[in-house]
């Protein structure tokens, strides 16, 4: 089958490209030993069904067996999952669910629940008492379904919070509840620019601080911190400063196989968007990590970072497009279709290099698929392909 493509530059002119050798990584592996790996999983939208961001069920869980097949983690209905842009707290508790039941059937499954306050539109005008109640509402249904937490950052905290001691009675009160270690989730606000200046500071040393504070003050009731500053020196400089047993859980998808591997003072687990797009080879990376083969985990990683650097480039938070984009390549999903119309947020140039940065790093699992559905794509903005059709 040809695999002959002309892709369109971000220039305006065409590139010849034809795809390599399918994914030589394992469809299935055990949970790692050496570090906790979650991946945030996306969903994927029912492109046939009346009512309109309506989910496909079967197809959103069909992913998350996929993860837990190469013994990653899930972290459901976070930002991947289009958590505040597009899926609303009703859908969300539904995922939890489903997600939740379809883990107890299966051995060796692992999920945690993102909990926050979407169920409040953020406002000057909503109180601390609102969000700690929404905060209440969202950990109590986490847990009576059986599920982890993790304390997803609130944006309607971000609009009514005005010091640091406002976050800190939010989440003490949160924390005292909790039946069980949280992880708690610190996301920058180029993922999410609702969340400019959280914990109470513009300065990121100086929310650092104040984050840790809450950390230190409920150590028992916090398994860890994830943070997505895409700043591997501040998480390095934060993970040294923890207390004793609490986790660091990398949420940079632009350095986490450095910050994943550590030095002698330390290393950071895993809670990675990019997981969800690179789980074959973050599996088959991690396996390599607890055998204490460093340069085969580095030599696997190493291709999939220009590939997540493209994915998350600015504007971040539209990096969800790109994660679906590729699910839909390797036919985890029959359309490039998103909630909320988001595949429309990268264009066709980015699409275009995405393929071949995902090619390079050897995740395309059946090149000949890939390249007849990017050829529909590119026929479908009116781009001609030569040679014979697949």
């Amino acid at each position: 089958m040809a695999r002959k493509l002309l892709f369109p530059a971000e220039d305006g002119t065409l590139l010849t490209y034809s795809a390599g050798e399918a994914s030589p990584f394992p469809k299935t592996a055990p949970v790692p030993r050496s570090r906790v790996a979650y991946a945030a999983a996306h969903v994927v939208l029912d492109a046939q069904a009346s009512e309109p961001e309506q989910i496909d069920w079967e197809a959103t869980l069909a992913y998350r067996h996929h993860l837990w097949s190469l013994g990653l983690a899930v972290a459901e209905a976070m930002d991947t999952s289009q958590r505040g842009m597009g899926l609303s707290w009703a859908q969300a508790q539904q995922l939890i669910q489903r997600s939740i039941g379809e883990a107890r059937a299966q051995p060796g499954a692992r999920v945690a629940c993102g909990a926050g306050t979407d169920q409040l539109a953020p406002s000057s005008s909503v109180t601390l008492e609102q969000v700690r109640q929404a905060y209440e509402e969202q950990c109590g249904f986490v847990e009576s379904a059986g599920g982890r937490i993790i304390l997803m950052a609130s944006r309607a905290l971000a609009a009514c919070a005005r010091t640091p001691e406002d976050y800190m009675q939010a989440y003490d009160h949160i924390l005292s509840q909790v039946a069980q270690p949280v992880i708690i989730h610190w996301l920058g606000d180029m993922f999410d620019p609702a969340l400019a200046g959280y914990w109470g500071s513009s300065d990121v040393d100086a929310a650092m601080e104040s984050c840790l504070a809450i950390i230190q003050s409920h150590a028992t009731k916090v398994d860890g911190i994830k943070i997505s500053l895409l700043d591997a020196e501040r998480e390095i400089s934060m993970r040294r400063l923890l207390p004793e047993g609490v986790k660091m859980y990398t949420g940079d998808d632009f350095n986490y196989a450095d910050l994943m591997l550590g030095d002698e003072q330390g290393h950071s687990h895993a809670l990675l968007g990019i997981f969800d797009a690179i789980a074959p080879a973050a599996s088959a990376a991690l396996q390599q990590l607890d055998a204490g083969n460093i340069e085969r985990y580095m030599e696997i990683l190493a291709p999939t970072v220009p590939l997540s650097r493209h994915i998350f480039q600015a504007p971040t938070y539209n990096y969800k497009a790109g994660i679906v984009f590729l699910a839909y390549l390797n036919g985890h999903q029959d359309h490039f279709k998103m909630v909320a119309g988001l595949e429309s947020a990268r264009s066709l140039p980015h699409l275009a290099r995405l393929f071949v940065l995902a090619d390079q790093a050897r995740l395309l699992v059946d090149p000949d698929l890939a390249s007849e559905r990017m050829r529909t794509i590119l026929l479908q903005a009116g781009i001609e392909q030569e040679g014979e059709a697949f």
